[in-house]
């Protein structure tokens, strides 16, 4: 299927390294679309139609919260039916935290959300923000040959040489060019000479549904970090904070935590109030095998649930967005067990 049609991309600049400047005390900080678009004058090689939109005051991604998440899912549908892609400006502060929001966020999303961004300000002698943003802008344009259909369906970050899932992403350096990795689950594109796409590994869609964008992220979650020596005041403490609805815990290895009373008895308490604990471990490779030693095991029997192979990112954000529709109890726990969009396996 061949179409002739100029690609058309959307453009969302929140801000971050990718498009600072320094300012008198040779500090970073956001400056607006104008001066990136100056900065980056190959985009009119492309040939492509760019739309954009730019947040009213470009921030830090260390800002970012689901009231930013809520105005990007808006952008995007909004522009859903005029544009063949999107390409998101984000910080690497907080990009996979974003990244895999929007990936529950976007439902039924079925085309590409390409984020990127860069470790280095585009202005500068040095930068990766050139290459990251060409790259990005000509991913959200790629199309299927034999279909015509968008060859990314789905948020993706694409970051100096690869291409990776949202929701399986971390940041994995804050100095080097390759800040990502999907630990847990194939690139799907490498990038180096030619763009390359892991078919086997891209998301299809498996409905006709109509894109409906979801804004209601309920931010009543906790996360409780286990180290040897953490104390009963502690953990008591954090899981007694008023109002959280659920706690990420997370453990060692492969999902084990202490095999102490009191500290079964505390998760057991939490669990019985209606607190939702979900064990997702430190480890960024591998994941929960909640069952395999008896300290996981006696986990699972107060009730805890396992975050499989998620990342810290995907379970944070999946939980505001369940909890954020209302669901009874027992149905979170089910999701956050259901692959949904990508984020784990099963």
């Amino acid at each position: 299927m061949n179409d002739t049609r100029k690609p058309r991309i959307f453009i969302i600049y929140t801000g971050g390294t990718i498009g600072m400047v320094e300012n008198a005390q040779n500090q970073l900080v956001p400056f607006d679309f104008n001066h990136l678009i100056d900065n980056v004058p190959k985009i009119g090689k492309l040939n492509y139609e760019i739309g954009n939109y730019q947040f009213p005051q470009p921030i830090d991604s260390s800002n970012m919260n689901p009231t930013y998440w809520g105005q990007i899912v808006k952008a995007v549908a909004d522009n859903y039916d005029n544009y063949d892609g999107f390409v998101i400006l984000h910080g690497t502060d907080t990009m996979a935290y974003t990244a895999s929001a929007l990936s529950f966020m976007l439902e039924n999303l079925r085309k590409p959300v390409i984020i990127t961004g860069s470790q280095l300000p585009i202005g500068s002698t040095r930068q990766d923000g050139t290459e990251n943003l060409i790259t990005a802008l000509e991913i959200a344009a790629a199309k299927c040959p034999e279909t015509g259909e968008p060859m990314i369906q789905e948020v993706a970050i694409s970051f100096e040489n690869y291409l990776v899932r949202g929701n399986r992403s971390t940041k994995k350096s804050s100095t080097n060019f390759r800040a990502f990795k999907s630990y847990n689950y194939p690139a799907l594109g490498t990038m180096d000479l030619h763009i390359d796409f892991n078919l086997p590994y891209l998301m299809r869609p498996q409905t006709d549904e109509p894109l409906s964008p979801q804004y209601n992220m309920d931010t009543s979650v906790l996360s409780l970090f286990l180290f040897p020596g953490i104390t009963e005041e502690v953990v008591k403490s954090q899981l007694a904070t008023p109002g959280i609805k659920a706690v990420v815990l997370r453990t060692f290895g492969a999902g084990n935590a202490p095999t102490e009373q009191w500290f079964l008895d505390a998760l057991a308490e939490a669990i019985k109030k209606g607190i939702i604990v979900l064990n997702i471990t430190q480890c960024v490779n591998g994941g929960d095998e909640q069952k395999r030693y008896r300290t996981g095991d006696l986990m699972a029997r107060a009730g805890v649930t396992s975050g499989s192979d998620m990342t810290f990112e995907a379970g944070v954000t999946k939980l505001m967005y369940l909890l954020g529709k209302g669901l009874s109890t027992e149905e979170v726990k089910k999701y956050l067990e259901t692959d949904m969009v990508g984020e784990l396996t099963e």
